[in-house]
């Protein structure tokens, strides 16, 4: 669950620095600060072109916050089976994102990629004025297809496209805060990749779309637009990336990367990158982040991250029978309510110990 509004606004205060906008950009989901005022209000060390769209484009701040929310939420599901359940706990998260691991590497780019993806749909929805439907007269019409039979059918774009790349480039100018030159400029090289990663697994996987047109329900024309994939895709994308993450280290220049080990193959930009290990978040350490497992919800059959042995770390778990209420016997009343009874219902969980 998301922490209380005092938690969050307490974990805006906390990750507001320079160097690190993406913490910053995870506390905006507060109520409190949902307001791209209000924002803009509390981030007056932000310079150059977040400056500008606070300035100038307060409607696209919102749409930021709006995406790191659902960066947010998606890697809370991706993680919910995971020691690390991707809290967004203010005294736990802030340590998470102080160490360069493949946790950090995660939320890095899933927030760059919530951005994306919600500017872009709010230009499709005509919720922003500087922006709308793609625009595909540049584009060259995508190759005639066989229909049924000898005859073929016809294609051209039209509908409403999703702009990704204006959702790309706001994004991009949001997300990518330049950091101090010195000794983070390794660190900053990781979380601009990893923001990219993000961004990618959303433009990369665009899809098209089409609707026939003929009389008598033929298709002897297709419209055709190009639509973003959905969100959980995105996420699943994302979490391959991270299970499959490449583990790097500065180049003597500064300016490149290096993957760790022998024979290992360069990261491509889709990747996801870190240089440091990740704690095993069996206890409880406000020096790691880590909240421990101790009383997390496992699977007792389970052989995969959700299985208690796992999950626990080895220390056990204990059965634990609680009864919970849920709507049942629920009725369809013409017209438009649906009324419920309330139930109650016994469930075992197994509980690390």
């Amino acid at each position: 669950m998301l922490p209380s509004s005092r938690t969050q606004l307490g974990l805006f205060f906390i990750l507001l620095c320079p160097a690190n906008i993406i913490g910053l950009w995870w506390a905006v989901g507060s109520p409190l600060v949902m307001d791209p005022n209000s924002i803009c209000r509390k981030t007056k060390r932000l310079a150059g072109k977040q400056a500008e769209l606070c300035q100038l484009e307060p409607e696209i701040v919102q749409e930021v916050a709006k995406g790191t929310k659902l960066g947010v939420r998606e890697c809370q599901y991706q993680f919910r089976f995971r020691r690390w359940n991707c809290t967004s706990h203010s005294k736990y998260f802030g340590k998470i994102l102080q160490q360069d691991i493949r946790e950090t590497a995660f939320v890095y780019a899933i927030t760059a990629a919530g951005v994306s993806h919600a500017i872009t749909q709010a230009c499709s929805m005509g919720e922003l004025l500087q922006c709308g439907c793609e625009l595909t007269r540049s584009r060259a019409p995508p190759a005639p297809t066989v229909g049924l039979g000898t005859e073929s059918t016809a294609w051209e774009w039209g509908g409403c496209g999703d702009d990704v790349q204006f959702g790309y480039e706001k994004s991009q100018q949001f997300m990518d805060a330049k950091s101090k030159k010195g000794k983070n400029d390794i660190r900053a090289l990781i979380d601009l990749h990893n923001n990219e990663a993000g961004r990618l697994a959303v433009r990369s996987y665009m899809r098209t779309e089409c609707k026939c047109h003929g009389l008598s329900g033929s298709c002897t024309l297709r419209t055709c637009w190009r639509k973003m994939p959905h969100f959980r895709e995105v996420g699943d994308r994302l979490l391959e990336r991270f299970n499959g993450a490449f583990k790097v280290m500065g180049g003597n220049d500064g300016k490149t990367l290096i993957p760790v080990g022998d024979n290992i193959k360069p990261p491509d930009k889709q990747d996801l990158i870190y240089s440091a290990d990740s704690p095993d978040f069996c206890s409880a350490n406000r020096k790691t982040g880590s909240l421990g497992t101790r009383g997390r919800v496992c699977n007792s059959t389970a052989m995969d991250t959700s299985g208690c042995d796992l999950l626990c770390c080895g220390r056990g778990h204990r059965e634990e029978t609680v009864v919970l209420e849920e709507n049942c016997l629920c009725r369809f009343h013409w017209c438009c309510v649906v009324q419920c009874r309330k139930c109650s219902v016994r469930q075992e969980l197994s509980l690390c110990v």
